[in-house]
């Protein structure tokens, strides 16, 4: 099964380039088999990670960034690849 892990979150104003360069620079315990960094309007940075595991594997997630970086909690989300119709 294919796992996909969200990150999620919003920079403080001024620093989202901060924020993006943070992102890309953590690194998990073990690498997944894929992942992407994305940026978007309002500052806001998204990391998606893609794991073979079970839906409800522990999985490592990235951290929650200084609260000073980010203007509110990080989301996350957790989902799960299913079969093209």
């Amino acid at each position: 099964m294919t796992v996909a892990l969200m990150w999620e979150a919003r920079a403080a104003d001024g620093r989202g380039a901060e924020l993006l360069a943070w992102a890309r620079e953590q690194r998990l315990p073990h690498p997944p088999m894929r992942r992407e960094t994305f940026r978007a309007p309002q500052d806001r940075v998204l990391v998606i990670t893609w794991w073979d595991a079970e839906f409800d594997a522990d999985l490592p997630e990235l951290p929650d960034p200084d609260g000073g970086l980010v203007t509110r909690a990080v989301h996350r989300w957790r989902f799960e690849a299913v079969d093209p119709d």
